[in-house]
């Protein structure tokens, strides 16, 4: 029960990477495996439980809480320290981005409106690692999702969606009384650079790339209840699009429109 180690076999470190993020590799059945076992909070990359019963078996395996990143467990970030590097795959990026929250907090005790961004952001992670992503980061108000075909199958534009949906039906969206908080989320799929970045003890598993960008644009311009799909993206995760509101998005920083298509619950 070790940490996800890299093929030594492969041909180059790029290809190691392909192999980690595109291949079924071990760390896909393990991480599906550990997703089964409560509680949380859990590994950024392995699933591994940190909590409960199963946190304290796994600790006795290495995969306790690594002291200076403790988003990750010992073996997985071991593997991230020694094998820096990454490829460019075809992956499904999800930003969901909290609307209002500078209102929000402006007419909220500070203890009141960190538990309700504490509740949004366990939410988010449960419904990201059951559909196979890996949780990136939180950025104020903002989660951001990565989803790879090692973790998420070949169907990972499909999970994204559903993952989009599940977060927005959680949160209170689409019931008469509204949401217990309001969210707008931008949903792609395309090539991005996934790997290791950043150096010794700051080393993180991340997505990099013009469709990373254009998905945290699209999550900054969605109304609350909203996700925001390009058209091509849409395609590919087999959402049917006839019928569905579309829309011609100019987003900031790039020179051309952006086709999307806007999905609810």
């Amino acid at each position: 029960m070790s940490g996800p180690d890299l093929d030594p076999g492969a041909p180059s470190r790029e290809e190691m990477w392909r192999q980690l993020l595109t291949a079924e590799h071990r760390i896909g059945w393990q991480r599906r495996l550990r997703n089964r076992i409560p509680s949380n909070p859990r590994c950024k990359m392995c699933a591994g439980p940190f909590g409960g019963a199963g946190g304290r078996v796994l600790r006795l395996f290495g995969h306790d809480r690594w002291s200076k990143n403790p988003k990750y467990c010992g073996g997985c970030f071991r593997t991230l320290r020694s094998n820096h590097g990454g490829a460019e795959i075809e992956c499904s990026l999800l930003f969901a981005d909290v609307r209002g929250s500078t209102s929000l907090a402006e007419g909220m005790a500070p203890r009141d409106f960190t538990r309700l961004m504490g509740r949004f952001f366990d939410t988010a992670t449960g419904i990201l690692v059951d559909e196979g992503a890996i949780v990136d980061k939180f950025v104020g108000d903002e989660v951001i999702g990565v989803f790879v075909s090692a973790l998420a199958t070949e169907s990972h534009s499909q999970h994204a969606v559903h993952a989009a949906r599940r977060l927005l039906r959680e949160t209170g969206h689409g019931r008469p009384d509204g949401p217990w908080l309001p969210v707008g989320i931008g949903v792609n799929t395309d090539v991005a650079y996934v790997g290791s970045v950043g150096g010794g003890l700051d080393s993180e598993l991340t997505a990099m790339g013009d469709a990373v960008n254009i998905t945290a644009r699209l999550s900054a311009v969605a109304a609350a209840g909203e996700i925001l799909v390009p058209v091509a993206a849409a395609a590919k995760a087999g959402v049917k699009i006839g019928g569905l509101e579309q829309r011609s998005l100019g987003l900031k920083g790039r020179s051309e429109s952006t086709d999307v298509v806007v999905l609810g619950v």
